[in-house]
């Protein structure tokens, strides 16, 4: 389950395992090859060879940087305080034991007691994309740090200012200074990066130093849950705490990537690990250059998943794009032409293939710009342009919905049977509304009861839900959606219902029922065959 996934989704979070402690046992790191001369060698290396990737990494490696954090944590108050000073006998050798034990204690909270403020330190990797000392590392490794430190791959060690910071994409960008100009690496195209492509990553695993790994890319576009711009790239290189923040590479020595997360139910790596794509990270770093704020375009609509059985209700060739369910009020996509129902298969000359994939491209767009966009509406493509408007905080959270008690359906009457999904619908009168607390501005008529073969049930519709379009048509009567329900069963195709829930509103596909037939019950078990 999506739950159980998420469990073992590891963040490479490290203050929790690399104490001050564990850093001063760690083992002296082997000492560093020549660093690469003080330029942007690395932007315009040549594809890696075929006999290894050493001429690579030793121009690579000097750009990548382990990034120290240490944290003040004061003590809570109501601690527990250590033994007082115990007494012993005039000459006895704990006396002295103990007195300079206390001597050594001095500004504790209280006779005996423990430190106000203690200092936890943790490490992350990093990389340097500018010579006059710009890093990129993830926000997680930085977030919460009193002090950063940049430890180069001389062990030059730098303190380093946070220019700014984005938690929604988990990118960070530091400020160094240096004497000296640095070495630094370009961003490439993580678009053109195809699934088999041959990649390296370096970083800082277990605070080891400099570690470099090499695999290939195993998926594109992967959802982890951990954001609403989740566009990560899967690898097979070996990724382990520590690596967070640190670059993956193409062939050309151009980061395509920045290593973020691990899936691990050990903690260690087993062979899956997350990129955030380049085009993404480049985009971020640009807008906090620029002043630290992040600025991110907004469409104003509310989207869902095509699924099979709506792409054939809508007549569109395969599952793709993105199905509007409801719009904002004075949206940018309702002053645009944008309707509900349109799925949105193009927005700013980009595809969507699928719906995870419009959130991201919208938030890229430049804002107060028109953009054109394509929609699939009535079995054909329309083509609309949009002025792109600008992301605020408070048009991101979603309600959540309310539970309707389903024991107030059989008090309605004057319902309506439609056989072919198994289900009665009545006209929204002042009494239903009431029953099951929808609103004056809803319209439609309500589902009163669904019968224990309807296909809604699977679904997720409920008695008290609306069903506000049929078809694409406003549904005012019972009747008109009893013709619809006939049609669909005689073309055997399903029927787009938009269904609308304490104001949320979402399409749904329903495939008809044949007369006479029904769903499994949950006590039915498969037979075996004779």
């Amino acid at each position: 389950m999506k739950h159980t996934r998420l469990a073992s989704l590891v963040l490479l979070l490290c203050a929790a395992l690399y104490s001050q402690a564990f850093a001063q046992t760690s083992p002296a790191p082997t000492p560093p090859a020549t660093p690469a001369p003080q330029t942007a060698a690395v932007a315009s290396a040549n594809v890696f060879p075929h006999e290894g990737f050493a001429d690579e990494a030793e121009k690579l490696l000097p750009a990548v940087v382990n990034i120290s954090t240490t944290q003040i944590i004061k003590e809570e108050k109501g601690a527990k305080e250590l033994p007082d000073f115990p007494q012993f006998q005039p000459g006895s050798p704990f006396e002295d034991f103990f007195k300079d034990f206390m001597e050594k204690h001095k500004g504790l909270n209280g006779p005996g007691g423990i430190p106000k403020q203690r200092k936890s330190t943790s490490l992350g990797s990093g990389y340097i994309i500018a010579a006059d000392g710009l890093v990129v590392t993830n926000n997680h490794v930085i977030e919460d740090a009193d002090e950063i430190t940049v430890i180069l791959h001389d062990d030059t060690n730098l303190k380093a200012e946070v220019v700014g910071r984005d938690k929604k994409t988990d990118i960070a960008l530091l400020r160094v200074k240096s004497k000296t100009p640095l070495p630094y690496v370009s961003f490439g195209d993580s678009d053109k990066m195809r699934i088999g492509d041959w990649i390296l990553v370096i970083g800082n695993p277990f605070g080891l130093g400099g570690t470099v790994t090499t695999g290939i890319i195993s998926a594109r576009a992967r959802d982890i849950n951990s954001g609403p711009y989740d566009d990560y790239i899967q690898t097979d290189a070996p990724i382990n705490r520590g690596n967070s923040g640190g670059p993956m590479f193409n062939m050309k020595g151009e980061v395509i990537g920045m290593n973020t997360a691990i899936f691990s139910p050990s903690g260690g790596s087993v062979g899956i690990g997350f990129a955030i794509p380049s085009t993404l990270v480049k985009n971020v770093v640009e807008q906090l250059k620029g002043g630290g704020k992040i600025r991110r375009g907004w469409l104003g609509v509310r989207i869902q998943n095509v699924t099979e059985e709506i792409a054939k209700s809508l007549n569109l060739n395969k599952p793709r794009g993105a199905l509007v369910s409801s719009l904002s009020a004075d949206s940018p996509a309702a002053k645009g032409g944008v309707k509900a129902g349109d799925v949105i298969i193009a927005f700013d000359d980009k595809p969507v293939n699928e719906m995870r994939r419009l959130p991201r491209i919208v938030a890229e767009a430049k804002i107060n710009e028109k953009v054109p966009m394509i929609v699939w509406r009535d079995g054909k493509e329309v083509m609309l342009s949009v002025m792109v408007g600008e992301l605020k905080e408070d048009e991101t959270a979603d309600g959540e919905e309310e539970k309707i008690d389903e024991e107030k359906a059989p008090k309605l009457a004057k319902s309506l049977p439609i056989p072919e999904f198994d289900i009665k619908v009545a006209v929204l009168t002042p009494e239903a509304r009431k029953a099951f607390d929808i609103d004056e501005k809803t319209k439609g008529i309500v589902i009163t009861d669904l019968g224990e073969n309807s296909p809604l049930e699977d679904k997720g519709i409920k008695p008290g839900d609306v069903i506000a379009e049929a078809g694409q048509k406003e549904m005012k009567d019972p009747k008109d959606l009893a013709a619809l329900a006939k049609d669909a069963a005689t073309s055997k195709k399903p029927l787009l219902l938009l269904i609308s829930r304490q104001g949320d509103l979402r399409f749904v596909a329903v495939n008809t029922i044949e007369p006479g037939t029904h769903k499994p019950k949950k006590d039915d078990k498969p037979k075996a065959s004779e």
